[in-house]
């Protein structure tokens, strides 16, 4: 069950220890004493099945094309457990940020992308949402009140050309 689970699926040591106590609560443990868990975590790691590194850079990359924001990939990685020191290092630069910012107002059609200019009821919603996916605030308002899509990608322009994440 467990081979399989990581056959299929990436993911990181502590959601897969978790897997294993839910899978083994369900359907009842038989054996004496406490179920290996932990070593059978440890066993796989060793053998490299499991790479919480890898999958912190696959989670980020994820999100961030999805137009997440730097505070929401740190919360899922968090939530999968991954060490602050790995989550550190899969936080996205200023121009990954700003790139996820611009996939997510574009998407979503917020600011300078959608038909026809905010209100401010609705800029103060605009706003409020891209708070929530995760981009700091100064993003978020750059974005919105942008005159036009060509100036959001000079704002993006301005964060340089560096590959950070």
């Amino acid at each position: 069950m467990a081979l399989s689970y990581v056959a299929r699926f990436s993911t990181s040591a502590a959601k897969f220890e978790r897997y294993l106590v839910r899978k083994l609560r369900e359907r009842g443990w038989d054996g004496e004493g406490d179920p290996p868990v932990a070593a059978t975590v440890e066993r796989y790691v060793e053998l490299g099945y499991i790479d919480d590194e890898a999958y912190a850079r696959m989670k980020s990359g994820s999100l961030l094309r999805r137009g997440y924001g730097g505070r929401r990939v740190r919360q899922a990685l968090g939530e999968a457990g991954i060490a602050e020191d790995l989550r550190e290092r899969a936080m996205p630069g200023e121009r990954a940020a700003r790139e996820a910012a611009m996939a997510y107002a574009t998407r979503r059609r917020f600011g300078p992308f959608g038909l026809e200019a905010p209100d401010p009821d609705r800029r103060q919603k605009q706003i409020a949402a891209m708070v929530r996916a995760g981009h700091g605030f100064d993003a978020a308002r750059a974005l919105i009140d942008a005159p036009s899509a060509a100036e959001a990608e000079q704002w993006l322009a301005e964060a340089g050309d560096e590959e950070d994440n």
